[in-house]
C-alpha cells in the first residue's frame, strides 16, 4: 500500500505545473502539402503508407550469404519494432515515414536521441528516431525542419548528409515533378472546384432585355438603375420574387457548360492508378491474390526498400556491417492467403521441412503446443523412431 498509486490521488499540482506548449492539435502529425489534402490522393497515399508499414523492420545480423541469421538487441531494433520516440509507435513512425516521403518527395530520418554525435562518430547507439522534412539543400548539408519534443515546436536544424538518412521517393516522377501525372490532376481537381463553387454560389447569372436601346449614358445609367431595382426586390423577398414589365425580357444564363474536363480528370486517374500499381479492388479491399502481389511488388517494395536502405546506410558503421549487421525487412506472406488455403500450405511447409506445426499455429493465431514433436522441423508423415526424434530435437535446441 505504501507504493500504490492512484492517477488523481496527489496529482494535483500536476495540472499548474509549467509542462510546455500545448496545442488542440497534435502538432508532431504530418501535414500533406502541395494540395493532396484536397485530392482523391489522400486515401491513396494513405493506403500505400498503411501497406509499407505493415511490413516489419528489424536491425538483424546476417550469414556470410547475406541470409537472416537473428535479431540484435539494440536501442536502433527496438526503434524500428517497439518506439520510435515518445510520441510514435515503431509503426506509426514508417507510416509517417512513408506518407511524408511521398507526399514531400524526399526526407531526412533524424537520430535525435544518440549515445555519440552521429556527424563525428562511427561507434553510436541510436535512442530515437524521427522525420523530418528537407526545407534546403547544400552541398554535404541539408536543413531539416523537425519536431522538437523538448520544447513542443517545429525547429529547424543543418546537418550533414551521412548523419542523417536522406531518402528520396522511388516515384518521384509519378507523384512529386511539377508536371507529373499527380500534379497535373491537382490542377484538373483545382478548376473543377471552382466551377463548382460558381454553379453553387447562388448567382442568377440571367439578362435583362429592357425595351429601349441602351446607346447613351442616359439609357445606361437607366438600365444600371433597372437592375439594382430587381437586386433589391430579391434580396427583400422572403421567397425570392420580383416583378418585371411586360416589355422586358429575362434571360437565364445558369445552364451547364459543356465541357471535356470530367473526361480529362477520369483519363489522368485512371494513368495515374496504373502508374502507382493502384486498381479500385486494391482499395475496397476485393483484389485477388495475382493484383495484391503485382501491387505489393511494384508500389510498396520500392518505398520500403529506400527507407531500409537509407537507414542501413547511415545508421550503420563500417565496421557493424563488417560484423555481419545489416537492416532487413520482412512481409508476411500468409497476409493475403484466404483461410480456405492455409490449410494446403501448412501441410506443404510442415510435410516439405519449411516450418514447424508450433510456427504454423502462430500465423493462425493458436497457442503453441506443448508436444516436442510440434517443434521438430521434420516431415510428420514419416514415422521416425522415439530416439531419433529426441536427438533431432537436441541438436535444434543447441543450434538455437
Amino acid at each position: 500500500m505504501k507504493r500504490a498509486f492512484n492517477v488523481f490521488v496527489g496529482n494535483e499540482r500536476e495540472v499548474y505545473q509549467d509542462v510546455g506548449a500545448g496545442y488542440s492539435t497534435r502538432p508532431d502529425r504530418p501535414r500533406l502539402s502541395r494540395g493532396n489534402e484536397r485530392t482523391i490522393m489522400t486515401s491513396i497515399l494513405n493506403r500505400i503508407a498503411l501497406d509499407v508499414s505493415a511490413v516489419e523492420i528489424k536491425h538483424v545480423i546476417a550469414d556470410d550469404n547475406g541470409r537472416y541469421k537473428s535479431v540484435v538487441n539494440s536501442s536502433l531494433n527496438r526503434c524500428l519494432t517497439l518506439e520510435a520516440n515518445i510520441d510514435q509507435t515503431s509503426r506509426a513512425f514508417i507510416h509517417d515515414a512513408a506518407l511524408s516521403l511521398m507526399d514531400e518527395g524526399a526526407i531526412a530520418i533524424v537520430p535525435v536521441d544518440a549515445t555519440e554525435d552521429p556527424s563525428k562518430s562511427d561507434t553510436f547507439d541510436i535512442g530515437s528516431l524521427r522525420v523530418g522534412r528537407i526545407t534546403e539543400w547544400h552541398p554535404k548539408h541539408v536543413k531539416i525542419r523537425l519536431y522538437n519534443d523538448e520544447t513542443g515546436q517545429q525547429q529547424e536544424i543543418v546537418r550533414p548528409k551521412w548523419a542523417v538518412a536522406v531518402i528520396e521517393n522511388p516515384l518521384y516522377a509519378v507523384l512529386n515533378e511539377p508536371n507529373s501525372t499527380l500534379q497535373r490532376l491537382i490542377r484538373k481537381l483545382a478548376l473543377l472546384d471552382a466551377i463548382d463553387e460558381q454553379s453553387g454560389s447562388g448567382k442568377l447569372d440571367m439578362i435583362i432585355q429592357l425595351p429601349y436601346v441602351v446607346k447613351s449614358e442616359l439609357r445606361r445609367e437607366q438600365a444600371n438603375n433597372r437592375r439594382k431595382e430587381i437586386e433589391e426586390q430579391l434580396n427583400g423577398s422572403k421567397y425570392g420574387i420580383a416583378w418585371t414589365d411586360g416589355t422586358e425580357k429575362i434571360v437565364q444564363l445558369n445552364r451547364p457548360i459543356g465541357n471535356n474536363l470530367m473526361s480529362q480528370i477520369e483519363y489522368l486517374t485512371s494513368t495515374l492508378n496504373s502508374q502507382l500499381g493502384i486498381t479500385q479492388s486494391i482499395m475496397d479491399g476485393t483484389a485477388d491474390a495475382k493484383t495484391m502481389l503485382n501491387y505489393m511488388s511494384r508500389t510498396v517494395e520500392p518505398i520500403i526498400s529506400a527507407i531500409v536502405d537509407g537507414m542501413k546506410r547511415v545508421f550503420l558503421s563500417e565496421q557493424a556491417r563488417s560484423n555481419g549487421e545489416t537492416i532487413m525487412y520482412f512481409s508476411n506472406p500468409f497476409r493475403l492467403v484466404p483461410i480456405e488455403n492455409i490449410a494446403e500450405i501448412a501441410d506443404k511447409f510442415t510435410r516439405n521441412e519449411i516450418m514447424t506445426s508450433n510456427e504454423i499455429r502462430q500465423i493462425i493465431g493458436m497457442l503453441p503446443s506443448t508436444d516436442p514433436n510440434a517443434d521438430v522441423l521434420r516431415n510428420k508423415n514419416l514415422s521416425q523412431s522415439k530416439e531419433s526424434i529426441e536427438e533431432e530435437l537436441k541438436n535444434q535446441n543447441a543450434e538455437k
